[in-house]
């Protein structure tokens, strides 16, 4: 029997008695599973913050007692909820012996910051990873203590092997697919810590930023899984965000490419790269909410590689402020040879990632993460590209995009789909910065000025499912 993977994020883990759910959740499968744990909500930001305050306060003796302070409160809240999770005193000082070892080497590796005055990337990613190693373990001895047969396997034992990227790496497949399946058979529940992998040197690698989504998906690939159920405190895939819009419809049904789409343009239900690993191996994506138990395993929304055109076409609008704008400008840069290539080798070169790319006879739009602006712009101006006059940034811009299989099937039906988000938006006075169509086989989307994000979201979404 093919086992499921079960994916459970650090929106499930806010306070100690949602381990409650996840163990009750566990319960109701009553078959062998593999399951994949985030840190606890606001853990991997705090690591985050404690490696930059590690590394500019480096030599002085308050930020290592910072440091030390930090690892001393999840020290304390880690038992808390062990306290508050496993009855038995004896599993309950094996339990607390084993996340001290763990949190030792945390402390181990923000030492050696202050010691050396820099953050290597591997030692970063090791650092970041604790979060998910704390979360399997404790985890995995909630569970034996309620009679669960489990055990924690972390991606260093099982040979989850990465491409050797730090901080964004991707599965190396053809490495990690028989070693992960024969690790992970048998029976019982097995905990992986998500997150990560390992590179081929035996150094860990981070997936990227909310990249548990992706382990689980890697997982489910390697072993063949029968689905990968992601847990969240939501019902799936909305028709909008339910913050910016009144009652949004459920989406019961979606494909790999618009569950990708809808993630990349800022739908937070799934890590954009998720579907990368299930796109060709027929296994699907069942989105299920952990604050509704009544439904017991029933999904709210099903990710598969089945096409289904909806007679409205559009399943659902969304937006993002994740963002920026970058443009070259020149009489001529449209038209010259070889300055987009000049320009995608510079930010390789930077680690800076182009979202999407819009030229005109004079301008390229480049459009970048918010949070890479700065970097790009500096690099782009220090390389003094041939035919381009000025650069210039756009921070304050938002994306909003619809999606549907079938917005551009047929450039009559897409160009009805663009147009009608884009009137919609512009007649109810959203300023509207640029506007693609065509990229995408299932998604067009708009730039609007960062202001006016929610107005063009309501608009849009009012113009293809109603008020």
């Amino acid at each position: 029997m093919k086992k499921i993977v079960v994916k459970f994020g650090g929106s499930n883990l806010r306070r100690p008695q949602d381990i409650d759910r996840i163990v009750n959740v566990v319960q109701t499968y009553n078959r062998p599973l593999v399951l994949v744990v985030s840190a606890f909500y606001g853990i991997t930001n705090e690591l985050v913050a404690c490696v930059k305050a590690a590394q500019e306060g480096a030599g002085t003796a308050a930020a290592l007692a910072e440091s030390q302070n930090y690892t001393q409160g999840l020290r304390a809240l880690k038992k808390q909820i062990v306290a508050a999770n496993i009855s038995d005193t004896a599993q309950r000082a094996r339990t607390e012996a084993a996340l001290a070892v763990r949190l030792d080497q945390l402390d181990r590796y923000l030492t050696g910051i202050h010691c050396i005055g820099a953050v290597p990337t591997f030692v970063n990613d090791a650092i970041l990873s604790y979060g998910e190693r704390l979360s399997s373990l404790l985890l995995t001895e909630v569970l034996i203590s309620r009679g669960i047969d489990a055990r924690e396997a972390l991606p260093e034992h099982i040979g989850l092997i990465t491409d050797g990227v730090f901080g964004n790496a991707a599965c190396d497949f053809a490495e990690s697919a028989p070693k992960v399946a024969k690790a992970l058979a048998g029976d019982g529940v097995i905990v992986v810590p998500g997150f990560y992998g390992v590179a081929p040197d035996g150094k860990t690698t981070l997936f990227g930023r909310g990249g548990s989504d992706y382990s689980a998906a890697s997982i489910a690939a390697c072993i063949g899984a029968e689905s990968l159920d992601v847990w969240k405190d939501v019902d799936g895939f909305l028709s909008a965000d339910p913050g910016a819009v009144s009652a949004p419809r459920s989406i019961a049904q979606l494909n790999y490419l618009e569950a990708a789409e809808l993630s990349y343009f800022g739908a937070k239900i799934l890590h954009p790269r998720t579907v990368e690993p299930l796109f060709d191996r027929d296994i699907p994506i069942r989105i299920l909410n952990i604050t509704r138990p009544e439904r017991g395993l029933q999904p709210y929304t099903i990710i598969d590689d089945q096409r289904r055109v909806t007679h409205d076409v559009v399943k659902s609008v969304t937006s993002t402020t994740d963002v920026a704008i970058l443009k070259l400008h020149g009489p001529g840069v449209g038209f010259k040879p070889g300055i987009l290539a000049q320009v995608t080798n510079t930010l390789d070169q930077h680690g800076i990632n182009i979202k999407s790319v819009l030229t005109a006879q004079t301008a390229i739009n480049l459009l970048v993460a918010r949070d890479q602006l700065d970097a790009a712009y500096a690099a782009l101006v220090e390389h003094h590209l041939a035919g381009v006059v000025e650069v210039s940034r756009n921070a304050a811009v938002a994306i909003v995009a619809v999606v549907g299989d079938g917005v551009l099937e047929a450039s009559d039906v897409g160009g009805a789909i663009a147009s009608r988000a884009l009137s919609a938006a512009v007649a109810g006075g959203v300023r509207v910065c640029l506007a693609a169509a065509g990229a995408s086989e299932v998604a067009a989307y708009m730039l609007v000025h960062e202001d006016d994000c929610k107005l063009a979201l309501q608009l849009v979404h009012a113009e293809f499912f109603g008020a």
